[in-house]
């Protein structure tokens, strides 16, 4: 059996430990409660683009689409641009990441005024230097819908425009009369599909989907892969 003098030495080794470990404990939830909130999260990822409602959507455009968008007076090619340049011209903005396999996506997100901007690359097909795979902005109904932990863009990189020709605020008719009739349309929403093959045999797959309010374009979203 134990003596008393044991169990009293013992008993102070652990209560001795005990007062460690707790002050380790201590001294981590406060560590915690000191990194801003800012850096524990990640920016408002793009929005999802309804089960690719362009996939169930044949491809009736022949013409070849969304192989470009300018930002302002910054050019950049779909499939060529790489998301880092984008970030470099800028200035700004942070790149992000989610998801992994198939549903990996790398993207930059930005605001202004009621305007939201993604600038994205799929993980699989951006390939490593992450080349922009779509983009999607948004205009929202007023300026607290905005996004505030994306960073700001410049007034100069603004508008956005896909193919020299496409913005948000046309109409539905200034939309057909850019690009043709949609390959699909609805009340408030019109899809642009193509689908063809390129000179070096490789296939090219396209697609805008554009949302409207009250007869103007507040949402555009186009992308292009190209596959072997």
């Amino acid at each position: 059996m134990m003596s008393y003098r044991a169990m009293r030495k013992r008993s102070i080794f652990n209560g001795g430990q005990f007062g460690v470990d707790g002050r380790k404990a201590l001294f981590l939830v406060l560590l915690l409660f000191a990194i801003p909130a800012h850096d524990c999260s990640a920016q408002t990822p793009p929005p999802p683009d309804r089960e690719h409602a362009f996939e169930h959507v044949p491809p009736t455009v022949v013409k070849r689409l969304v192989t470009r968008f300018s930002l302002g007076a910054f050019a950049g090619r779909f499939e060529k641009t790489r998301l880092g340049a984008v970030r470099e011209a800028v200035g700004k903005g942070t790149i992000q990441h989610q998801g992994d396999a198939g549903d990996s996506v790398y993207w930059l997100c930005y605001r202004r005024a009621q305007h939201r901007l993604w600038i994205v690359s799929s993980g699989e097909m951006g390939g490593p230097d992450h080349l922009v795979t779509e983009v999607v902005e948004e205009r929202t109904e007023n300026d607290t819908e905005t996004s505030t932990d994306c960073a700001i863009i410049p007034e100069k990189f603004a508008p956005l425009v896909f193919d020299g020709k496409l913005h948000l605020g046309m109409s539905r008719s200034e939309v057909v009369t850019a690009l043709g009739p949609p390959s699909k349309s609805e009340a408030a929403q019109m899809v642009y599909s193509h689908h063809g093959k390129l000179a070096d045999g490789f296939d090219e797959t396209a697609w805008l989907i554009l949302r409207f309010r009250e007869d103007r374009l507040v949402s555009m979203r186009g992308g292009k892969t190209t596959t072997n």
